[in-house]
């Protein structure tokens, strides 16, 4: 049996806000989350493989309830391990690029440590050193025993990498789980496709009347249980996710939805994760939305500044210059805008805001309330289990756990 790890490094610091609730290896990009792509790509070699995952501590026992089949934080004791840094965003050469056989060998791409391949004794000597040091600090200590190897492959790095990324990742993804199109279900008769070839509709999906879609600039694919009402066009790339409503206007080319959501207006070129809502009118452009984050009737992001510059984004306490010219917004877990919010270019909202005066700033901390107050952290909590509940999800000993955690993080 072959053992993969899939790891945290300390760049999850830069992929701010969308990494507060979820290690970097369930950011979404494309159909699938960073992890499922490394996943895919080694399956497709080897169908007998022991799955670990290392993350940030605060995030264990949140992810352990989500990966109940995969052990977290715990090394296996083995005769080798491959060790995949989570950030990859790989395609289905990586297990090609970096095979599980092999002598030892450390992986880099500039200076991320990308992946080691380790045998028993330094496997050993990795155990002994974690907790002193990060875990790429100690890869990267075991360059003396180990050849270390420059390699060519994409990493997130940064939110807006997602972005740019994602209509081609909606087309990888596509090819690799689908090939070609499929259309089994249920399609009203005044429904208009373009290009059936690139079009899947999955069984026990409902698509009404005059809706438009159109994949002759890439896939459309419609996941069982969404539900497409009325007037909604919809081109490709694009992806709605399971048991998604949308309730009308324009899905764009480049955009992930769902599971979950129900989305209205027009949207393009962005990522919403599931249980997300943005149910009513306003735009949504080159924009990353986290789960379970509601925007009110109106909510309209910038995605093009005036003077056609470069867009600015606030991280880790810094503007910094994302080098491109067409970026919206960055809205963390759980928070909301009332109706008629107006987001410049390049705003970052982090989690558990309630946003309600007209514009706020390109940058929002944790946990605000308007601009000027924190949000109670009882009634946070309270309201989260109430949205929740409305979905069918009880929220976990361990979530609860988790925001109260973040409740006292000064970013």
């Amino acid at each position: 049996m072959a053992n993969l790890c899939i790891f945290e490094d300390s760049g999850y610091q830069k992929l701010f806000p969308l990494c507060l609730m979820r290690p970097v290896f369930e950011i979404k990009c494309g159909i699938s989350t960073l992890l499922q792509k490394i996943l895919h790509s080694y399956l497709s070699v080897e169908k007998d493989i022991a799955v670990s995952l290392e993350c940030r501590e605060y995030l264990q026992e949140v992810v352990k309830n989500n990966h109940h089949e995969k052990p977290v934080n715990a090394l296996p004791y083995a005769n080798d391990c491959l060790f995949i840094n989570g950030r990859v965003l790989a395609d289905i050469n990586l297990s090609r690029q970096i095979p599980f056989s092999g002598n030892d060998e450390i992986f880099v791409a500039g200076s991320t440590v990308v992946a080691a391949r380790l045998s028993k004794d330094n496997l050993n000597k990795l155990r002994d050193h974690l907790g002193k040091e990060t875990f790429e600090e100690t890869l990267l200590s075991l360059k003396k025993y180990a050849k270390t190897t420059s390699i060519d492959i994409k990493t997130i790095d940064y939110p807006w990498q997602l972005i740019k990324e994602n209509p081609s990742e909606i087309e990888n993804d596509y090819q690799k789980l689908w090939g070609k199109g499929k259309i089994k279900g249920k399609l009203n008769k005044e429904v208009v496709i373009y290009d059936k070839k690139n079009v899947v509709i999955e069984d026990g999906a409902k698509i009404e009347s005059f809706v438009v879609i159109d994949s002759s600039n890439g896939p459309v694919i419609i996941n069982e249980g969404a539900h497409i009402l009325p007037h909604t066009t919809i081109q490709g790339p694009a992806y709605i996710g399971k048991n998604t409503k949308i309730l009308g206007g324009s899905i764009r080319g480049g955009t992930t939805i769902g599971p979950n959501c129900k989305i209205h207006g027009e949207v393009n070129s962005s990522i919403i994760h599931g249980y997300s809502n943005k149910a009513h009118y306003g735009f949504l452009g080159h924009s990353y939305l986290c789960e379970w984050v509601n925007l009110g009737a109106g909510t309209t992001n910038s995605n093009l500044k005036n003077n056609y510059g470069n867009v600015k984004i606030w991280n880790k306490g810094n503007l910094i210059d994302s080098g491109e010219q067409v970026i919206g917004c960055f809205i963390g877990d759980h928070s909301k805008t009332a109706i008629g919010t107006l987001l410049n270019t390049g705003t970052v909202i982090s989690i558990f805001c309630n946003i309600f005066e007209g514009m706020p700033p390109k940058y929002v901390g944790l946990f605000a309330f308007g601009l000027k107050k924190k949000f109670n952290l009882d009634k946070a909590i309270e309201i989260a289990k109430v949205v929740m509940k409305r979905r069918g999800i009880e929220i976990t000993a361990e979530d609860t756990n988790l925001i109260k955690l973040l409740y006292s993080f000064k970013t």
